[in-house]
């Protein structure tokens, strides 16, 4: 789905929402996007500085019999409404007021009353070795005014997709970084005046002190407004006192329910068939596991998504709350104040709900509660970390030893990994006779190969993706609990390790991280370095 067709869904979600709302509310619900570009609003009956302050656009000048008509949207006063239906009573003629989006009363004022605001080059993501790029976005950075460089770096930071940003103190300047497609990229280097400002802002958006000698957590949002459409960035805001200052990191979630959803997952038949079967069931324990940025709570929320129906009561226990989803109870768990996730679990499970998500497994009393929860008419879904699915049996066991009621709970361990994907301008070629053995010695087997004819890709880098890499897709193992694995967790199989897990998995079929990494080379999806770097 490309930015434009993202925009466009986000813009649709907005206006079925208004729509409804509009019912609520009692008012005329007004579609625009046919006309707003065009139409001009009534010139004179409004000040320009009442429809900024009241949101609300005079769409048509009445009299006698004809009414007056307004666009208001959801966050205009009702005082302000019944002002306007006096006013026009008392004259006697009448109002007639229509609800338009948020993002339609937007384009509305842009076209009507555009600010007079400076124009600065996008940032560029710079190439190794290429200090020309970071000069100019450091100038760039350097020029923008007091008052906007913070939104301006986060505005592209989103245009970049990227998942982070790194503000790092050095000895004489500050660096600043950008993951993007899980790897990081210098930007910028800036000045410590600059400093001071992006520290300040996160002193008051994030609540977190410039002054503190302890790292800190805290959390703000930002809407961002492109093509017509308005989307919310999440953002999880660490800070750690180092020798020259406070770094920072400013993790973004670029909330869009609209992409929570299994069928954007790149998933294959069988491994959406797999997670459909064990959703469907009422009771049992799904575990994701991964290292941090690989994806798990993408994947966790869209299996949220797709259980969300009004049947069922949804409740998640989260540290922090990552995304917004409308129909599901989110309860926030600050550990950093002394709350556990198994007392939130407890608590919660007094309200009978028919699925809950536990953000994260870190100890023995949250892995027993989760698993008694589970046994017991809830569907449970968590992550853990471990490297692979095999692993995280072992280290379950290893938390809370060989327990037959884990056995009977868990139902389907996910390993994801995120790997770029390889842009369009890729190059193919064919591989060495080490290479060919090492793919032979994994797949053979596993899937049908024209050994003899193979050809790989590699990344070949242009002016529009400089590093060959366009997005990225997730790799995933899947290792559906059988009676072979529940003879480990009960501890009928004395060797008890990962190796052993692993190996009995993959007689039933599983396909490792490894192999489906492989299988993404092979299809042209991906590099075989890309692999070997991320798996």
């Amino acid at each position: 789905m490309n930015e434009e067709e993202v925009q466009r869904k986000r813009r649709e979600n907005e206006e079925q929402a208004t729509a409804s709302r509009a019912q609520i509310l009692g008012f005329y619900y007004l579609d625009t996007r046919q006309f707003e570009d065009t139409i001009p609003l009534v010139p004179g009956l409004i000040e320009k500085s009442e429809m900024h302050k009241n949101f609300i656009l005079p769409l048509k000048a009445g009299g006698g019999e004809e009414p007056y008509e307004f666009m208001i949207t959801s966050q205009t006063p009702r005082s302000v409404i019944q002002e306007y239906r006096k006013k026009y009573s008392d004259q006697g003629e009448h109002t007639i007021f229509h609800l338009i989006s948020n993002s339609a009363y937007r384009v509305f004022m842009l076209r009507y009353d555009p600010p007079m605001e400076q124009h600065f080059d996008d940032i560029k993501i710079s190439s190794e070795g290429d200090s020309e790029t970071i000069a100019s976005v450091s100038q760039t950075l350097n020029a923008v005014g007091t008052d906007k460089v913070f939104d301006f770096l986060l505005e592209q930071a989103d245009k970049l997709s990227a998942s982070d940003i790194h503000i790092e103190n050095l000895r004489d300047t500050i660096r600043i970084r950008m993951r993007v497609d899980g790897i990081l990229h210098p930007v910028a280097n800036i000045s410590q005046d600059r400093y001071r400002v992006f520290m300040g802002e996160l002193s008051s958006r994030a609540n977190v002190s410039t002054a503190s000698k302890k790292p800190q957590s805290g959390h703000m949002q930002k809407d961002i407004h492109s093509n017509g459409a308005t989307h919310t960035l999440n953002i999880r805001v660490e800070t750690v006192p180092t020798m020259f200052g406070q770094d920072a990191v400013l993790r973004l979630f670029n909330f869009d329910e609209t992409l929570l959803n299994l069928d954007l997952l790149g998933l294959s038949e069988e491994e959406r068939a797999n997670i459909n079967e064990v959703i469907s069931h009422p009771r049992g324990l799904v575990l994701m596991v991964g290292p941090t940025g690989s994806g798990k709570s993408t994947t966790l929320y869209s299996i949220l998504n797709a259980l969300n129906t009004t049947e069922r009561k949804i409740l998640t226990l989260e540290d922090p709350i990552e995304y917004g989803i409308p129909g599901v109870s989110q309860i926030p768990i600050d550990t950093t104040k002394g709350d556990s996730f198994a007392d939130g679990l407890r608590s919660v499970l007094r309200l009978d709900p028919d699925v809950v998500m536990v953000g994260e497994i870190r100890d023995a009393d949250t892995a027993k509660t989760a698993i008694q929860a589970s046994i017991t008419g809830h569907l449970v879904l968590s992550s853990f970390h471990a490297n692979s699915t095999s692993a995280a049996f072992s280290r379950m066991i290893d938390l809370i030893g060989v327990n037959p009621i884990f056995s009977s709970s868990i139902r389907l361990v996910m390993a994801q990994r995120l790997v770029r994907k390889l842009s369009d301008s890729k190059t193919p070629y064919r591989p060495d006779e080490a290479t060919l053995n090492y793919l032979h010695s994994k797949l053979d087997g596993v899937v049908d190969v024209d050994w003899a004819n193979l050809q790989l890709f590699a990344p070949t880098p242009t002016e529009g993706d400089p590093f060959g890499y366009s997005g990225r897709t997730a790799i995933m193992e899947q290792l559906v609990v059988s009676e072979e694995i529940q003879a480990f967790i009960r501890g009928d199989v004395k060797d008890i390790n990962t190796d052993a897990i692993e190996a009995t998995a993959k007689k039933t079929g599983m396909l490792t991280l490894e192999q489906k990494g492989l299988i993404a080379v092979l299809k042209g999806e991906t590099s075989l370095e890309e692999v070997s770097r991320v798996i």
